[in-house]
């Protein structure tokens, strides 16, 4: 019997008709917005008889598989007893840039189309047109061809000769993955309390397609506690490819930990770690063109015998795997890791991956994604990145400094600049007395300036150009971009630092585009430790009624852990008043309980002003300072010194919301304490108080939206450094009187209730 072998039209041209060299920060093609856009409207000028998205399916015996090849053309066209298959492809680049008669890929996918519908139709002969379109201008490009069906037929068959060594590689892989997840027992001996709830409540929500909401304490192995009922959900048929996304890389490395444990009990399931571009690439400058890195030259020409060696080989892909094929076939490694994304089972990676829309995975498509789980983890971190990855800004110096570079250089980029640097000055001349001011409307004749100033960019940087003009380039396209989502969760605002002025389109609520970017996928799992409180956090993540939601006790003893409450004003007016008792009270406290100790303060300047008191009054204990912009040889160098059983004590000054606040495990005597000094409130800045107006507007507590609830996240993340299994014990020492008033203390988990004031 056959193996069934489902694929999209698209995905097997792909992988078959991709050729050539990448120029992944220069392509061609449209965004995904962009080209339904156009899309839409080609389609609107089809006759009365013409179709539109015709779905088409095909099924092929082809070796010992059976090929189930199915899609969605753009047009169907008739026209005097012809048939016209159309593909319409949108391209940010001028038209007059298309290489030939098009791309070897474009006319793949409609040729494969084509044949399915001669086919079908029994037709000898079928006309097959690519569209291709400005997104800007909306200038067109026909080129058209007539194909016989045994020309098409044969095109086909060629397709799967070079498909089917994948596909039978797949479908044996995945015959043994899915028994393997049907098999496979929970990796560790027990559970932990709360673990098995967690589990079960993942699993409950794979099945149903639901998504969760779920408030897990830390230190009873969260990772584990979703991963374990994807892959056995996977194993029941629910799920084909699991998503585990992270903001951090010390998470990824858990992850990673996390099935290579699943492994050692049976686990057969191949993973891919996406890791940053520019960490990853193997030259000094990180340009992804040809003429710059022999590893993109040529680069679809050798990936698909990397993935098949890769594949045949490895299951868990991680960094350090992906760099040894990567040299052994000479592909650049951060593309082939992206390549791989849609090859394997699990896919380690940042946020982004998902909901940026400038750097989402587009090739997953929606049939992909009803069979895909994503879980996020320490989810709290994605408001603040999802603002920053639906906001976008420009700056008058970028323009004035391209307008000095080019001035005598190039006409088309020094007039463009200066026409944008000009615009910039007008905006200043309006808001003479205001450093931050807020702007009604994107100006019209900005958008057409910025779309001219790209225009002569893409002329330039075809032939090589500066880094700056590349940047501004990127820069002014991500503006544009971010422009056309505009609606009323975004303010756009100007800031002026000193000769500067920064125009910003900033998004005060990320809940609409985090929804819309997560849509379509079967289940999405939000958790953290401090997903509190949960109904805030469902609103902000773009959460619905029918959402499920957990929230699971700390497994730990209260005994384990000392709670005292210093009642001192860390406000900013009464910090150099108070710096002294604070100094005192660190004193005090490790002359009566010496260990290891992490201290937390709301800013590095409020941290390197108590430290330098701290040392006045104590330069014997020994001290650690976190500095800003630490290499990762640093960090470690931090965390290293925190050694069990030391017979001095030692005091790591560190920042709230920091590299050392999350994600750190100092399990056992590494750390004996935590002290937080402050709610940890966001500094009272013009975009606080943007988002502070914005939710006030919208009938919830604007002041706790922008800054009570992201502060006291960042406490509760600071003092779950501490208890980190059934085994430590430690104190946590809150410093400010704040925690004290009910709008603080009933934010406190129930845990830390029970306090003594020192």
């Amino acid at each position: 019997m056959k193996k069934d072998v489902q694929i999209s039209v698209r995905t097997l041209v792909e992988y078959v008709y991709s050729s050539g060299s990448i120029d992944s920060r220069f392509r061609s093609q449209a965004t995904l917005l962009d080209g339904t856009r156009i899309h839409q409207k080609i389609q609107k000028t089809y006759q009365e008889r013409d179709q539109k998205e015709v779905y088409l399916r095909i099924e092929i015996p082809f070796e010992d598989l059976s090929f189930i090849i199915d899609g969605r053309c753009d047009g169907l066209l008739f026209k005097e007893g012809e048939v016209t298959i159309d593909e319409i492809k949108s391209f940010s680049q001028t038209l007059h840039s298309l290489e030939g008669e098009g791309y070897p890929v474009h006319w793949a996918q409609a040729k494969m189309y084509a044949y399915i519908y001669s086919r079908d139709h029994q037709l000898p002969e079928i006309n097959v047109q690519l569209t291709y379109v400005h997104v800007e201008s909306e200038e067109k490009k026909y080129i058209k061809k007539t194909f016989t069906f045994e020309e098409l037929e044969r095109f086909v068959f060629d397709c799967l000769k070079g498909y089917a060594p994948y596909a039978k590689l797949q479908v044996q892989h995945r015959e043994k993955r899915n028994v393997s997840c049907k098999e496979m027992s929970f990796p560790f001996p027990t559970y932990r309390e709360g673990q098995r709830k967690l589990a079960g409540a993942v699993y409950k929500t794979i099945s149903e397609g639901k998504n969760l909401f779920a408030k897990a304490p830390t230190g009873i192995g969260k990772t584990i506690s979703t991963l374990y009922p994807a892959v056995k959900a996977m194993g029941e048929g629910h799920l084909n490819r699991v998503f585990y996304l992270t903001a951090k890389t010390i998470t990824r490395t858990t992850a990673e930990d996390a099935f290579s444990r699943m492994r050692t009990s049976g686990l057969c399931l191949k993973t891919v770690t996406i890791t940053a571009k520019d960490k990853m690439c193997f030259k000094e400058e990180t340009i992804c063109q040809k003429e710059h890195c022999e590893f993109a030259d040529g680069y679809y020409d050798r990936i698909n015998d990397a993935i098949l060696d890769i594949l045949a080989n490895e299951q868990s892909m991680t960094r350090a795997v992906i760099e040894t094929y990567s040299r052994k076939h000479k592909v650049c490694p951060f593309e082939f890791s992206i390549d791989l994304a849609y090859a394997v089972d699990a896919i380690i990676c940042d946020y982004n991956y998902i909901f940026d829309p400038q750097v989402s995975l587009k090739r997953l498509f929606e049939e992909q994604k009803k069979s895909t789980a994503l879980l996020i983890d320490e989810s709290h971190n994605l408001v603040d990145r999802g603002r920053e990855m639906f906001s976008a800004f420009i700056n008058k110096e970028m323009f004035l400094q391209l307008k000095k570079d080019y001035k005598g250089v190039n006409k088309e980029i020094y007039e463009a600049a200066s026409r944008l640097n000009s615009w910039f000055i007008s905006i200043k001349k309006e808001h003479t007395n205001q450093n931050e001011f807020s702007i009604r409307g994107l100006d019209e004749n900005l958008y057409l300036q910025l779309v001219q100033f790209l225009d002569a960019a893409e002329d330039l940087l075809k032939t090589g150009a500066s880094n700056h003009l590349l940047e501004a380039y990127f820069k002014v396209n991500n503006f544009l971009k971010i422009a056309d989502l505009l609606d009323e969760h975004y303010k756009i605002y100007g800031e002026k630092q000193k000769t500067d002025l920064i125009v910003k389109l900033f998004c005060m609520d990320p809940s609409k585009l985090l929804k819309q970017m997560g849509k379509g996928y079967r289940s999405k799992v939000f958790f953290s430790a401090t997903l509190s409180p949960l109904p805030y956090y469902q609103d902000i993540l773009g959460g619905q009624e029918e959402d499920y939601f957990l929230s699971i006790p700390s497994p730990f003893k209260k005994e384990q852990v000392d709670i005292l409450i210093k009642p001192v004003s860390t406000r900013y007016r009464d910090r150099e008043r108070t710096k002294e008792p604070l100094v005192k009270m660190l004193q005090s406290f490790i002359k009566n309980r010496p260990g290891n100790y992490l201290i937390f303060f709301p800013s590095h300047q409020y941290l390197r002003s108590v430290f330098e008191e701290f040392k006045l009054a104590d330069p014997d204990t020994n001290t650690l300072l976190q500095e800003a912009g630490m290499s990762e040889e640093e960090r470690e160098a931090f965390l290293e010194a925190f050694t069990p059983n030391q017979k001095e004590t030692l005091l790591g000054f560190a920042v709230l919301g920091g590299i050392f606040s999350e994600g750190v495990d100092l399990i056992g005597d590494r750390l004996n304490g935590v002290v937080v000094v402050g709610v940890g409130l966001p500094q009272v800045c013009f975009e606080r108080n943007l988002i502070k107006d914005y939710f006030n507007t919208q009938g919830k507590n604007g002041y706790d939206y922008a800054y009570v609830y992201p502060g006291m996240n960042k406490v509760l993340q600071a003092g779950g450094r501490l208890i980190r299994s059934e085994d430590d014990h430690g104190t946590i020492i809150l410093a400010d009187d704040r925690f004290l008033q009910p709008q603080y203390y009933n934010l406190l988990p129930q845990e830390w209730r029970e306090y003594t004031i020192i």
